[in-house]
């Protein structure tokens, strides 16, 4: 049996406004399910072939920033990578 590393549940879930500029709660659930749906694959196999090699780098250095400036060199192991 394989067991999946990532998940996607709150997506699955979510009974909230995905509003933003509300209050912080409601804020960060709509982050989430952006986040949540922005990352499914079929989503991004339609998405990425359409971005500039630009847009593509932009993407991937904030998020590498946010990483970065968040979440110490083991959190990014074992919260992110999921590699320990």
């Amino acid at each position: 049996m394989i067991l999946k590393k990532d998940t996607h549940n709150f997506i699955q879930e979510y009974k909230g406004l995905g509003a933003f500029g509300l209050d912080r709660e409601t804020d960060e659930e709509t982050i989430m399910f952006y986040l949540q749906k922005f990352s499914e694959d079929s989503f991004l196999k339609t998405l990425l072939p359409r971005l500039s090699d630009q847009e593509l780098e932009e993407i991937y250095l904030f998020v590498n920033n946010k990483i970065k400036q968040h979440f110490s060199e083991d959190e990014y192991h074992d919260i992110f990578l999921k590699d320990r």
